[in-house]
Parts: structure tokens; C-alpha cells; sequence
């Protein structure tokens, strides 16, 4: 039997346990739970301060370099600008998202044929 706070999961096959309390359970999940990890990927991994931190870091790097731009000889060659830093919710160098779909239609609640997909 699968045990989840106490329930037994099949209960939602049985009909003892609605779709709504199911997905209400769920969004309550912890953010560093596999679940979580198996659905967001890196994301659940990155708080808001860690977003916070990733664009300070980005907003030095980009004062840095303007710096760097305007007090270098005017005979020498650009600059290359900063790389932001990589953030598991933007693109990679190769065009695929790196984590998930920010569409709204991925934060809907789930169908009962998703649910019953997930926990077969």
C-alpha cells in the first residue's frame, strides 16, 4: 500500500479519497520533495532569494563591465559583455527550455486521467 500523509493513495481509485483533497495534498508537497524535484527539475531547487541573488549578481556584473567600457583606451578593442547567469526557468544556448513550460495551462489543476497516469 502507498502511504502519503497518512492516506493510502488508492483510496482515489476507490473513491474514498476525492480529486480535490488529491490535489490539494499535492500543492502542499515541500518544494525540495521529489516530487517536486520531478516536476519542476531545477527549479524546485531555486528560491526566491536564490532568483534575488542570481540578478544582483548580474546587475554587478553588468556595472562592471560598463565601467570597464567607458575607462578602456579608446583604441582597444570591445569589451564583451556579462553572461547572465543560467536560471533553470529561462532558455539554454540550445533553444529548449531547461525545466517546464511557464504557460498557464501547466499550473492548472490536474484531470483525473493525469492523476491516474501519475500514480500508475
Amino acid at each position: 500500500m502507498l502511504r502519503f500523509y497518512g492516506l493510502d493513495l488508492l483510496d482515489w481509485h476507490r473513491g474514498r479519497l476525492s480529486s480535490r483533497r488529491l490535489a490539494v495534498l499535492i500543492r502542499q508537497l515541500p518544494r525540495e520533495g521529489a516530487v517536486a524535484r520531478e516536476t519542476e527539475g531545477e527549479a524546485a531547487e531555486w528560491s526566491v532569494g536564490d532568483y534575488l541573488l542570481a540578478h544582483a549578481v548580474d546587475q554587478l556584473a553588468q556595472a562592471n563591465w560598463m565601467f570597464a567600457t567607458v575607462n578602456q583606451d579608446e583604441d582597444a578593442d570591445p569589451l564583451d559583455p556579462p553572461v547572465p547567469l543560467p536560471r533553470p526557468d529561462t532558455e539554454s544556448a540550445t533553444g529548449e527550455a531547461d525545466v517546464r513550460d511557464a504557460s498557464p495551462a501547466a499550473s492548472a489543476n490536474p484531470t483525473p486521467q493525469q492523476l491516474a497516469a501519475f500514480f500508475s
